[in-house]
């Protein structure tokens, strides 16, 4: 395990190998303290938990924040390595991570990737998983269904990930990645009002050189475009049965996601077999932690301490 610093960031980054990953992550808290880990997703990095992080880690909480495959300092470590951002790649690191780190169980809270990540771990590692707080609800994807034409309204909003099913789009993210993140934030969160140095200390994570191909791959292999990774085939069948969760779950939901606007009807809530409740946050959009932090460890610290 290593430390860096950043140039001109207050923030400490570390970084663990893992099989697959050298992998960075950062850390707050004291280190005997109850592990939280706080997965971001697409187009994000872990400075959407600046304001959730140091709270958790005052109440006693030893808390991980990792850079997912493909951002920042990570590293996938072989060129040989298929780089996937399939749905079982982003949930194996999460195992491999909590490994790396020696922690048996932990709480977990992430949203859209990163909620994707810790939905599965709880579904098929049940005992490495002590609670979620999941931005979105029940995020493991349905890929045999995802041919399934959705209603207009719906279809539109996910326009990028159709651009990025072409040559075009995967050109246009290797060429335009920082102005196509900034869309997308402000398409997502029409209620946030971000500044460009906000943005800039996010957007500083997409140079890293595996995150075309591991954005690219992440949506064409959910709608079956693409092949995954014939290494990590078990786990995406043991996904195709949409397995419930048994962990004790707070469902935190924007009630101004322009990409994933909530259903007034919860289907999820038959997916988790445990206590669950869901929240939808007034005013916030889908980058939940960022927008609506003081929600956010205030889920945490309820099933924490349930």
């Amino acid at each position: 395990m290593t430390d860096i610093l950043f140039p001109k960031a207050p923030f400490q980054v570390r970084r663990i190998r893992t099989p697959l990953l050298d992998m960075a992550y950062e850390e707050h808290g004291p280190s005997g303290g109850d592990p939280v880990v706080l997965l971001h997703g697409f187009p994000y990095d872990p400075r959407c938990f600046d304001e959730v992080a140091p709270p958790l880690a005052a109440a006693g909480n030893r808390v991980i924040v990792p850079y997912l495959r493909g951002y920042g300092p990570t590293r996938i470590l072989s060129p040989k390595t298929m780089r996937s951002g399939q749905q079982a790649a982003i949930a194996r690191d999460l195992v491999d991570l909590l490994d790396a780190l020696g922690i048996a169980c932990a709480a977990l809270m992430g949203f859209d990737w990163g909620g994707r990540a810790a939905c599965i771990v709880a579904a098929l590692w049940p005992a490495r998983v002590r609670c979620l707080v999941s931005g979105g609800g029940y995020l493991i994807q349905d890929i045999a269904g995802s041919a399934a034409p959705q209603p207009p309204e719906a279809e539109h909003r996910l326009w990028y990930q159709y651009y990025f099913h072409t040559p075009r789009g995967r050109e246009g993210l290797a060429a335009n990645r920082k102005e196509l993140g900034t869309l997308l934030w402000r398409l997502w969160s029409p209620s946030w009002r971000f500044d460009d140095a906000t943005y800039d200390r996010t957007a500083a994570s997409f140079d890293n050189p595996d995150f075309v191909d591991v954005v690219v791959h992440s949506y064409r292999h959910r709608f079956g475009y693409a092949p995954g990774d014939p290494a990590l085939e078990a786990i995406e069948r043991a996904l195709a049965v949409q397995p419930p969760i048994e962990a004790p779950t707070l469902s935190l939901l924007g009630s101004d996601d322009g990409v994933s606007p909530p259903p007034k009807l919860d289907k999820d809530k038959l997916r988790f077999l445990g206590r669950y409740e869901r929240r939808v946050l007034p005013g916030t959009g889908h980058n939940i932690p960022q927008e609506a932090p003081e929600a956010t460890v205030k889920a945490l610290l309820e099933v924490l301490h349930a």
